[in-house]
């Protein structure tokens, strides 16, 4: 399963915006004293651009939002500005940049429309970069509300004003493919993976797009839901997500192993059992799948935390390291005495160290734990007699 990288802003994005997106309480201005409002234009819009100054420097840095006073202030300012001299674009410009800066989306919304109104917007230009942010702040607002008509029209406005933009490619395509219009979710999952060429998460959503009309637009929307829980950190409602996917389309195997995964990770071996068992049975099943179904297996049986311990103790033995597998074996027996093969390994990395009482000590075990275990009997007869 690919890496889940966070979705970011492009560098220029993020330097236009001053780092808005996290709101906090206001603090308290410095003493200077606010300039008083001007009766014109150009002196309303330094003073405007006066009190953004000093709320950056007031302000800790990524806490900027309308609600704190320098900044109230200052929008005011340039909303003076820009009403005085409406088709003036610098003071528009001013006024779209200051409702960016605090995350004021739908305001800034209007206040881009303004400028571009009277400046024609020149798509991936700075302004229309800005503008894009805007737009795909609005997308992803509308989508976390549920209303996926939204957000694809602000993510498709974003591509409008900055077509090298990852985000709005790659968000535009979940929403497509949400909506069920895969052959659009695949043109724009390509259009993401030329602009970020080996990204992990856009070429696997690219490979769902391409198989998701044998899913249909329920599961398909479901399975996306559920990833975007999961990149949240959501992980209880993403795999209640991706089980739901699952049921609705039981061939939809990419759901399955998500769900095995994300259960196994929760300690629910049961989930994890019935998702993997589903994956294994469908033609696609691959090795993981079927390896991932022994561990949630053993994990129903013996606890997940003794089957995580036996098979890191598997993969340090393999690797050389006997001392680390005796250790991690005698681990995984402490986590759940009754583990047999945990006994019969441990007993082994103890033979083979010429540890032969504790060799016999852990084959017995064993022995008694699963009496036709004939390679456990056989050596703990050869540990009994020291050779």
């Amino acid at each position: 399963m690919p890496t889940r990288p966070v979705l970011v802003l492009t560098a220029a994005l993020l330097a236009s915006l001053a780092a808005a997106q996290t709101a906090q309480p206001a603090t308290t201005p410095t003493t200077t004293a606010t300039p008083a409002p001007t009766g014109d234009a150009a002196g309303a819009a330094a003073e405007a651009r006066q009190l953004a100054e000093r709320a950056r420097a007031t302000y800790p840095q990524g806490s900027a939002n309308i609600d704190q006073t320098l900044w109230k202030q200052a929008a005011a300012a340039a909303d003076r500005a820009a009403q005085l001299e409406p088709q003036n674009p610098e003071y528009l410009r001013l006024r779209a940049q200051i409702y960016t800066e605090v995350g004021f989306w739908r305001q800034a919304e209007l206040a881009w429309a303004a400028y571009f109104r009277v400046t024609p917007a020149a798509p991936g230009s700075a302004e229309a970069k800005q503008a894009a942010s805007v737009q795909y702040n609005l997308g992803y607002a509308a989508y976390t509300r549920n209303q996926p008509t939204e957000a694809a029209r602000f993510f498709s406005a974003c591509l409008e004003f900055d077509p090298a933009s990852v985000p709005c490619a790659t968000w535009a395509a979940r929403t497509a493919l949400e909506a069920g219009d895969y052959a659009r979710a695949q043109t724009l999952y390509s259009r993401a993976l030329s602009l970020a060429p080996g990204d992990k998460t856009l070429t696997y959503f690219q490979g769902v797009a391409q198989r998701a009309s044998r899913y249909g637009p329920a599961a398909t929307r479901a399975f996306s839901r559920a990833y975007a829980d999961l990149d949240a950190g959501r992980k209880p409602q993403a795999l209640a997500g991706f089980q739901e996917a699952a049921r609705s389309a039981p061939n939809f195997i990419e759901a399955w192993r998500e769900a095995g995964k994300l259960a196994l990770d929760l300690g629910n071996a049961q989930a994890a059992r019935a998702a993997y068992q589903a994956a294994a049975a469908l033609p696609e099943a691959n090795a993981a799948d079927r390896y991932n179904l022994t561990v949630a297996q053993e994990g129903e049986r013996y606890g997940l935390a003794a089957t995580r311990a036996f098979r890191d103790a598997y993969a340090r033995y393999a690797a050389g390291d006997k001392a680390g597998a005796e250790a991690g074996f005698l681990a995984a027996t402490q986590q759940n005495p009754q583990y047999a093969k945990a006994w019969s390994w441990l007993g082994r990395t103890r033979y083979e160290g010429q540890n032969f009482t504790g060799a016999a000590d852990a084959y017995a075990q064993a022995v008694r734990l699963d009496p036709a275990d004939r390679a456990s009997a056989y050596y703990l007869r050869l540990a009994q007699q020291g050779k």
